[in-house]
């Protein structure tokens, strides 16, 4: 219920980590709780801590309209709910873009605002060539991914744009995106590092967790199968900037 709270950082925390991995009796007891508030336990570690996922029609589950508060978003439209959809399924693509960088538990990723905006629009480009080709050919996309259905909203919108007072519009795709980073560092699956880049962030092991859920995701594969992100080497860590560091 604390999101950034973390084992390693309070004593009673971490007792209770370390009785669930040793205690099955309290592990059972502790899944039969979240069940009965509508919560699914997804795992339990020192490292994370108690990474939990609301079920459907839960009292904690994130609704739009609740996102929508939280994250200051003026429109609730269906639109606006996929673009923000979209966004999130980017970061989440980009912080782990490889199986490998899901099973490692000492894998960091790095993600920034103009890192997902760039990842998102050369999606849009490249499913904007396939829609052109689908057409010159007659093809209908009725079997198109999921993700066929929103890039033509996002890449409408303009990346940037400044406020009279010299803030990220809220109307533009980087805004979005800012607003989206800003809410996963709230929920603890990210920590920013630095400003640089429209704000750059590091991924948690929270995050790790809530991702392996994603991952079985179709819209996620769709856009990973895109090959627009770009891995530094084979180990595991994204390029990042020389100010970009822990």
């Amino acid at each position: 219920m604390r999101p950034k709270q973390l084992p390693s950082r309070d004593v009673v925390y971490g007792d209770l980590v370390r009785r669930y991995g040793e205690d099955r009796a309290f592990k059972q007891l502790t899944h039969a709780v979240a069940a009965g508030l509508g919560l699914m336990v997804l795992e339990v570690n020192l490292q994370a801590g108690a990474v939990l996922a609301a079920t459907d029609e839960s009292v904690f589950e994130i609704k739009m309209d609740s996102y929508a508060r939280q994250s200051k978003i003026r429109e609730r439209r269906e639109t606006e709910k996929v673009l923000h959809g979209l966004v999130h399924l980017a970061t989440a693509a980009l912080g782990y873009p490889r199986p490998d960088d899901l099973a490692n538990d000492t894998y960091i990723g790095r993600v920034s605002v103009e890192q997902v905006d760039a990842m998102v629009r050369e999606a849009c480009r490249i499913l904007d060539e396939r829609a052109a080709e689908a057409e010159a050919n007659n093809d209908p996309l009725a079997d198109a991914p999921e993700l066929e259905q929103a890039w033509r909203a996002y890449a409408r919108r303009p990346a940037a744009a400044a406020t009279k007072d010299g803030r990220l519009a809220s109307d533009t795709t980087r805004g979005m995106v800012a607003r989206a980073l800003r809410f996963l560092a709230d929920q603890g699956f990210l920590v920013q590092v630095s400003g640089e880049q429209g704000g750059t962030y590091r991924t948690t092991p929270r995050y790790q967790v809530q991702v392996r859920e994603l991952a079985a995701d179709a819209a996620f594969d769709d856009l990973l199968e895109l090959n627009v992100v770009s891995v530094a080497n084979g180990g595991g860590t994204l390029r990042a900037t020389s100010s970009d560091t822990l």
